[in-house]
């Protein structure tokens, strides 16, 4: 069983321009066998997304979930809430290679996507390249450990 095989459960949350892509990407991790940790929101209906977003980056940083999913319009905002959790390395990855090199080169443990930038299917692709890929570790490793000492100055 390799790393990434290993690691079934997903946190995820969205605001309202998500919600739809949220849905979507539920069925399709249920689908795939992943335990889904949906945080919300429950519906189009406008709402902050912050809470949200911190909410599954908690849940990751505590070892609850293996890996969180945030989404909204552009997936900027979601990518910063969660990266304001200490011990979230959370990724906007709009493309399929931004997903792969997260996963790899920066150990990202949170995936934001803009629902409004991607489509439906290569967001499936994009979701799938990040929980599938393992962290390369070696050079890498001495980079994700600076960001690590970087945040713990804050």
């Amino acid at each position: 069983m390799t790393e990434s095989s290993s690691r079934n459960r997903i946190a995820i949350g969205s605001d309202h321009a998500g919600y739809e892509l949220k849905q979507h990407l539920v069925t399709m991790l249920l689908g795939q066998g992943y335990v889904v940790d949906d945080q919300g929101t429950q519906s189009t209906e406008a709402v902050d997304y912050p809470a949200i977003c911190a909410g599954v980056g908690r849940t990751v940083r505590d070892g609850v979930a293996d890996f969180g999913i945030v989404l909204g319009g552009s997936g900027q905002g979601e990518q910063l809430a969660a990266n304001k959790v200490r011990g979230v390395r959370a990724a906007l990855c709009n493309c399929l290679y931004t997903a792969h090199m997260a996963r790899q080169h920066n150990d990202a443990n949170v995936l934001a996507i803009g629902a409004r930038v991607v489509g439906v299917g290569v967001a499936e692709e994009i979701v799938d390249i990040f929980l599938t890929t393992d962290f390369e570790g070696g050079r890498h490793a001495r980079r994700v450990d600076q960001i690590t000492e970087l945040e713990a100055e804050f």
